[in-house]
């Protein structure tokens, strides 16, 4: 993982404006008060027998973690805020502010931060839909706040 290009990703992210409906992105998409790049992106595992998946994992939480040290470094620790509830709210039919109620079918938590001169919260997040697809390291900026 090339930690400065991340590094930038976000930063461009922070200072773009967001769309006004839902699309896709040269990162990955965005759409109203809310951009998700994809910062890193696994092989798939469909002939994998669980040893490539379960070292997978582990290398993109330690991605993760390592990229958010470096944003620590800018805005102090982060909050590691759990998507599970979210996930349990939106199945229940309640109405959660995109991205959360997006990201968390397929994220079960994120390291945030509320960065105050942009206004905007920065989260990373480790995704993964099914055992056979690849994980993603998400990039998110968001000015929804947490629910």
């Amino acid at each position: 993982m090339d930690i400065a290009k991340c590094l930038t990703l976000i930063d461009l992210l922070c200072a773009r404006e967001f769309p006004a409906a839902h699309g896709r992105t040269e990162h990955g998409e965005s759409g109203p008060g809310y951009h998700i790049a994809a910062l890193q992106t696994s092989e798939d595992f469909w002939e994998d027998d669980g040893t490539a998946w379960e070292e997978t994992a582990e290398q993109y939480e330690a991605d993760r973690d390592g990229l958010a040290e470096r944003l620590g470094e800018r805005w102090g620790q982060p909050h590691r805020f759990s998507l599970y509830s979210v996930l349990d709210r939106t199945m229940a039919g309640e109405d959660v502010a995109e991205p959360w109620a997006g990201l968390s079918g397929h994220v079960p938590d994120v390291q945030l931060w509320r960065v105050p001169q942009a206004e905007r919260w920065v989260a990373l997040g480790v995704s993964q839909w099914d055992k056979e697809l690849p994980f993603q390291l998400l990039g998110i900026v968001t000015d929804a706040d947490p629910p």
